[in-house]
């Protein structure tokens, strides 16, 4: 008899098993298509069953909810693409993550205003099977920072990824994907409880971009990433928790990471979607979409053991 169940099982999951064996892997150019493609369904309010898997589940700022045309999120109010587009395609494990600019509320021919979206879309048999988004709205972060234009503004007056970023890791020096997630968690594991006297592998010519702000430059006189971390950013961040690399591209040194930034003294949570480029082990370029999240919230993704923990989460 339990032969016969297991056979059962077995027959009963052959035709997704035959379905995902028969569909090639994506390579790079296909997995950008997916984003772009899902923007699109997105801005049109279409959730089409030829790109979404039937049980996808699909998260938008830590919060899970139903993917649904017109209801919930970004999928009720997105109205336009903005023309900041960043791709960080994963051939390895077949997901592929975004950075760039929507536009939402439009109506009646009015482009509507612009937002920053950090994007996550796991593929398996041809279809989306995960979708997870961080959107940075006007009012979410800089409305109440001078010094800050609002999220999507920033980000699209970038205009496109800065050419350190499309320019191909020679092949001799492209480091393994342990590598290159090991180099941008330093940053993190700098950052947290930071006493200026950490290991931080950075570049002399390394930029930090957040929100479409070059960082280093706030205030009136130019700083650099390890001149701030040894100096102006002590003690600021208390916890980093739920460290999720979600997609590395060696071929570009680039590596993309979904991140909670706690602040315990004011009770204060950024959520953060945050990207490195990586040269020869040290960290060149970094950009990064956050907004201010409930104190504590997880990420949707992770066990609430793994939310709170500073190491790194597998998510493969």
């Amino acid at each position: 008899m339990r032969q016969l169940v297991a056979l059962l099982a077995i027959l009963s999951c052959a035709p997704a098993m035959a379905l995902q064996a028969a569909t090639p892997a994506c390579d790079r150019e296909c997995l950008k298509k997916w984003v772009d493609d899902y923007l699109a369904a997105m801005r049109d309010q279409d959730v089409d069953d030829r790109l979404f898997a039937r049980e996808v589940r699909f998260t938008e700022n830590g919060v899970r909810l139903p993917l649904a045309a017109g209801n919930e999120g970004l999928w009720h109010s997105m109205s336009g693409i903005g023309n900041y587009r960043f791709y960080v395609p994963d051939v390895e494990t077949q997901q592929v993550a975004f950075l760039g600019t929507v536009r939402e509320g439009g109506t009646n021919g009015s482009d509507g205003e612009l937002a920053a979206i950090a994007l996550r879309l796991k593929i398996r048999g041809g279809r989306i099977t995960e979708v997870e988004q961080l959107v940075s709205r006007p009012s979410d972060v800089n409305s109440s920072r001078g010094d800050f234009p609002p999220t999507g503004q920033g980000v699209e007056a970038m205009g496109a990824p800065h050419p350190i970023f499309t320019t191909p890791i020679p092949a001799g020096e492209r480091m393994s994907r342990g590598e290159l997630i090991e180099t941008a968690n330093y940053y993190f594991t700098g950052l947290e409880n930071n006493d200026g006297k950490g290991y931080y592998p950075f570049t002399d010519d390394c930029v930090r971009f957040e929100n479409g702000v070059d960082v280093l430059a706030m205030g009136g006189t130019r700083t650099t990433c390890r001149k701030q971390f040894e100096e102006g950013l002590k003690g600021i961040v208390s916890r980093v928790r739920d460290r999720r690399f979600v997609a590395v591209d060696r071929d570009y040194g680039i590596v993309f990471s979904f991140t909670f930034f706690d602040h315990h003294r004011i009770n204060w949570t950024w959520q953060i979607a945050e990207l490195f480029r990586i040269e020869r082990g040290q960290i060149r370029r970094i950009e990064a979409i956050f907004h201010r999240a409930p104190f504590g919230m997880p990420s949707g993704w992770s066990t609430y053991e793994q939310a709170m923990s500073s190491g790194i989460q597998d998510v493969r």
